[in-house]
């Protein structure tokens, strides 16, 4: 994606309606289309722009536009809300995508296609990313497709919220099995790949919450916690072959599993927060696409992006 204030000179196509616009950049795009289509169309212009202008364009603008050509990436819990937005974002910057989902079906198989229609390759994978078994299939299952992987999201993750007295083992196993469990199923999956290759940039998805901790929801805050323990301990193990671990944070994000939250607790919610707003999606989602892109040198760190509520 563009950086603020960076596009591509216009100008010197051999077009009359580009010579009128001298420079196209993210901050011009966004402020002339809709919020929700605006996005797929701008990954749809940078594709076009990429293959069909590229005589045009130096070849560093070129490498800005396409980061992640020939680069695949996995992204667990890929169909919906934060995951789907990171999807979107590695395919902009060119990477071939794996979308992994587990009873969402319809919602990813849309998805691929959606992705499919700028340009860039996608696989749908149904796997329980919380068993062992179905977590390392679906890592084979995209290095046996692709013949490689390069981008390891691990977005997959589950709530439930209860406190310590009404808690059951199952609520317990379950958001750890889903949350940190297949964390350590996919990466030590995706290891022998990315060791073979010299290459990896492995991102998980953890919370404010796994740093903060929050009331009813002491299972979550462990499991997420945990995530950014593993982060930084496979980070140490894993520098050597030229594999980055880290960790992204978000605080309260516009999703649907935000949107059930009763308003009056929204209100609340919104309160504690510094900058008075929930993040949204493609905010996690840019900061994923730049560690996966351009964050050679930062490995076993914890990126918050949560508006102020933890510092």
């Amino acid at each position: 994606m563009f950086e603020q204030g960076e596009g591509i000179v216009l100008s010197r196509l051999p077009f009359p309606l580009f010579s009128e616009l001298p420079i196209l950049n993210r901050a011009t795009a966004r402020a002339k289309v809709n919020k929700v289509s605006g996005r797929v169309l701008l990954y749809i212009c940078r594709k076009w722009i990429a293959v069909f202008l590229k005589p045009y364009i130096t070849e560093g603008e070129y490498r800005l536009m396409r980061r992640l050509d020939n680069q695949v990436a996995l992204v667990t819990g890929g169909a919906r809300g934060i995951g789907k937005e990171i999807a979107l974002a590695l395919a902009g910057l060119g990477a071939k995508l794996a979308v992994n989902y587990n009873r969402s079906a319809e919602a990813a198989n849309a998805l691929a296609e959606q992705i499919k229609l700028f340009g860039s390759e996608c696989l749908a994978v149904q796997a329980d990313v919380s068993r062992s078994d179905q977590a390392r299939g679906l890592v084979g299952t995209v290095v046996e497709h692709y013949g490689r992987v390069d981008v390891l999201v691990n977005n997959a993750g589950i709530t439930r919220d209860k406190s310590l007295k009404s808690l059951t083992d199952e609520d317990w196993q379950s958001v750890i099995h889903t949350n940190l469990n297949s964390v350590f199923y996919t990466t030590s999956a995706a290891c022998p790949t990315m060791m073979e290759q010299g290459y990896g940039r492995i991102i998980n998805i953890s919370s404010f919450v796994g740093q903060a901790g929050n009331f009813g929801q002491s299972n979550y805050a462990a499991s997420k916690g945990g995530m950014i323990a593993f982060t930084k301990s496979a980070a140490l193990e894993l520098a050597k072959y030229n594999i980055t671990v880290n960790a992204v944070a978000p605080g309260f994000t516009s999703t649907e599993m935000l949107a059930m939250v009763p308003e009056a607790i929204q209100e609340k919610l919104l309160a504690k927060i510094p900058l008075r707003r929930f993040g949204e999606p493609r905010e996690i989602a840019e900061t994923v696409a730049f560690l996966a892109s351009e964050g050679g040198y930062i490995t076993g760190q914890q990126i918050n992006i949560n508006g102020g509520i933890y510092m």
